[in-house]
């Protein structure tokens, strides 16, 4: 059977989060160098998530269904609040300041995890749903997307 888009944007989702996993792991241990490795890898996976969603699936969904202010729009919302929040840890990172770190990968664990509950509960079948035999495309696209 073809990948569902809700089966490969869930798992980039379980990727997503074993970094977040690696990145708070390596801050715990205050191995600055290392860190800044970790967080780097996190934030170009998950923009890359947040591409695959903005640039691929969510215009095929939105022209597909003609939905445009439902829920792609509130996931786009919440991608811009969570690249905020990265943003002041990058802050973090850069100065070495361990407590605002987790005091804002806290946050930003809670917005994620919600996030991902709606996405894949909701958004993900919706658009398995409305895109039938297409979504294997939509797939494909979303995994091409980035390569040189």
């Amino acid at each position: 059977m073809s990948e569902t888009i809700s089966s490969f944007l869930t798992q980039d989702h379980r990727n997503c989060d074993e970094e977040f996993a690696n990145l708070e792991n390596s801050v715990a241990s205050e191995n600055w160098a290392e860190v800044e490795k970790v967080f780097e890898k996190f934030t170009t996976d998950l923009q890359h998530h947040f591409d695959m969603e903005e640039k691929v699936m969510f215009p095929t969904f939105e022209e597909r269904t003609g939905m445009t202010q439902g829920p792609t729009q509130m996931m786009r919302m919440e991608h811009q609040q969570m690249t905020q929040i990265i943003s002041q840890m990058k802050d973090d990172v850069s100065n070495k300041n361990k407590d605002h770190f987790f005091g804002l990968s806290e946050t930003l664990m809670m917005i994620m995890q919600q996030h991902n509950m709606k996405e894949e509960q909701m958004l993900y079948r919706m658009a398995d749903n409305h895109l039938g035999a297409d979504a294997s495309s939509v797939v494909s696209e979303m995994k091409d997307l980035g390569k040189a």
